[in-house]
């Protein structure tokens, strides 16, 4: 099973599917969605769509078992876990950069049936999972979780998410009242508008949403869907076929277009095929942080004031949120400084003692060639090392060549494979000019040795040891999870609902039952017309007559969403 392979770290993301919750009414509407989607994607989707929902066990009768889907994907690579919602999108880039995709487990409910803007289980498994089948398409996805993975993002970013979320959930749950949905779309604008600059993960955010959300492959004369967002909304999927709708090529510019996730879109891109989708993203990827290292990199992690890992030449990794950097006169990082907490870690591993219980109050040190040496310490030889004195209870003076000195008792010096990696002092000071950056009433300093900055990418380097400083580890509250009603008049459509699906799954039609659940319909749910259009197909199946039906689904028939979607499934049961 997939979850064996999880960190400890986002399981907290992970929930039971909980296969009973869905009522007999869901699995209508996941039917009816997939029923139509199928007919209609036979000319409109991606090659490899309809053959992917076979291959990762996705049914038309019954709400797909995650867990089975899990078993599916895992023949090409893959795995599924379920979640409930949106989750962090750090988190759900790390889950896509392991090659797992996390459905979320809920199900849209029957009057939001075009369109929900809550992650669901048609958007995750009927959306997502089918494409995942064409392989240059699995390595696009995998590689962009890894590159998302990697990017910064702001304290913006993070007020965004939590208000899309909450947006979300108010708006699916059937409970919610008008004012509660406005006063959420209001939380969201003033999020937005808060945004004072675009983060890495916002630029990648847009490029997720016009390639695995909404996608279109071919060219703009002649385009399949493939873009998940569109696949799983039974409204949009076509109305983006309209020339309302303009196409855009596809390239790097896609990123400078926002978007928003209320509304339909008003332009697409098309790439030409799964390919260049990585070709593009290896673009974007040269121009992060966490590729181009040096003074570049540290101010995306300033602008951000989000926790982030500064990496150096010799592996030695700082993580925290960034709170100053100097420059030598070559333009060069010379000094860093963080805010607590702060961790020190090497290759991914916190370095014993040097967490952030331990450096709650921040923490800075200085990095750069040893003046006299033409090298940093981390490239010290024994003779080098012997003539700086660089031994424990020694006192040393060390000038960096960028003018910053270090002048204190060395307490340890601690070394791994002949390199020295920190250097620790007591009564210590630390000057760059006039200006002192480390008192001797402040402590031990401890000192990471490295030349230059290689990297600088957003979230700790050590998640488990870090994960309780962490702004955004413990998922917020906004709403439980809906759930449905049980008065007597909503068993009874259910009990109807549950006669009316068995039927179409054994192929059946008992006509005293079904005239009698359709007296029933049109005395206590006249508005029902779904489980009128399951009656319909199941008459016409069975070569039976249903008087007035086919005439009375039909007059529901408008240019509304809703109303095309109805014609779409009258015209597929005929």
């Amino acid at each position: 099973m997939t979850h064996k392979f999880i960190p400890p770290h986002l399981r907290q993301y992970i929930v039971d599917q909980d296969y009973a919750k869905y009522s007999e009414v869901d699995h209508a509407v996941w039917r009816f969605i997939i029923r139509i989607s199928i007919d209609f994607f036979e000319d409109h989707a991606y090659k490899s769509y309809l053959d992917g929902l076979n291959k990762t066990g996705i049914s038309i009768n019954r709400i797909p078992l995650i867990d089975d889907m899990d078993r599916k994907l895992s023949e090409f690579g893959w795995g599924a876990v379920c979640v409930r919602g949106f989750i962090p999108p750090a988190a759900f880039m790390e889950l896509q950069s392991l090659g797992i995709l996390p459905i979320a487990s809920d199900m849209r409910i029957l009057s939001h049936l075009t369109y929900t803007p809550a992650p669901d289980i048609v958007h995750e498994a009927a959306g997502h999972a089918p494409i995942l089948a064409d392989q240059a398409y699995a390595d696009y996805l995998r590689k962009y979780g890894e590159v998302a993975n990697k990017a910064i993002s702001s304290d913006k970013d993070n007020e965004v998410y939590y208000a899309i979320r909450y947006l979300s959930d108010i708006k699916e749950n059937p409970s919610s009242n008008s004012k509660e949905i406005k006063d959420a779309e209001k939380s969201l604008e003033n999020a937005v508008s808060n945004v004072d600059y675009i983060s890495e993960a916002a630029l990648l955010s847009r490029m997720n949403w016009w390639t695995v959300e909404y996608g279109l492959i071919g060219d703009i004369n002649n385009f399949k869907i493939y873009g998940a967002g569109l696949l799983s909304s039974v409204g949009e999927s076509q109305s983006c076929l309209k020339k309302s709708v303009t196409k855009i090529p596809f390239s790097i510019n896609c990123i400078k277009q926002s978007y928003n996730i209320t509304e339909p879109q008003p332009q697409l891109f098309v790439t030409p095929n799964f390919n260049f989708l990585s070709d593009v993203l290896d673009e974007i990827k040269e121009q992060m942080a966490f590729t181009r290292g040096g003074s570049f990199a540290l101010q995306k992690a300033l602008e951000a004031k989000t926790v982030c890992t500064v990496q150096l030449n010799s592996n030695m990794q700082i993580s925290g949120i960034l709170s100053k950097y100097i420059e030598s006169n070559n333009s060069e990082p010379c000094y860093i400084q963080f805010i607590g907490p702060v961790q020190l870690c090497r290759y991914n591993y916190q370095i014993d003692n040097h967490g952030g219980s331990y450096h709650s109050d921040g923490y800075g040190s200085a990095i750069g060639k040893v003046k006299g040496f033409n090298k940093s310490i981390y490239d010290f030889n024994d003779d080098d090392i012997k003539e700086l004195s660089l031994i424990k209870n020694e006192v040393v003076l060390i000038t960096f060549e960028s003018g910053i000195t270090i002048n204190g008792l060395i307490t340890n010096v601690m070394e791994k494979n002949g390199r020295i990696l920190l250097v620790s002092f007591s009564n210590c000071e630390v000057k760059y000019d006039n200006e002192i950056l480390f008192s001797p009433l402040w402590g031990t300093y401890d000192m990471v040795c490295g030349e230059t900055v290689e990297s600088v990418y957003g979230g700790p380097a050590d998640f488990e040891e870090y994960s309780a400083y962490m702004p955004d580890y413990s998922i917020k509250a906004i709403n439980s999870p809906i759930t449905k009603s049980s008065s007597k008049s909503e068993i009874l459509l259910q009990s109807m609902y549950e006669q009316v699906n068995t039927m179409l799954e054994k192929n059946c039609f008992d006509k005293t039952s079904i005239d009698l659940i359709l007296k029933t319909l049109n005395d206590q749910y006249p508005e029902d017309w779904l489980i009128k259009m399951n009656i319909l197909e199941l008459a016409n199946k069975n070569n039976e007559q249903v008087d007035g039906l086919l005439n009375e689904i039909s007059l529901l028939i408008d240019e509304t969403e809703l109303g095309q979607v109805i014609k779409r499934g009258l015209n597929s049961i005929s």
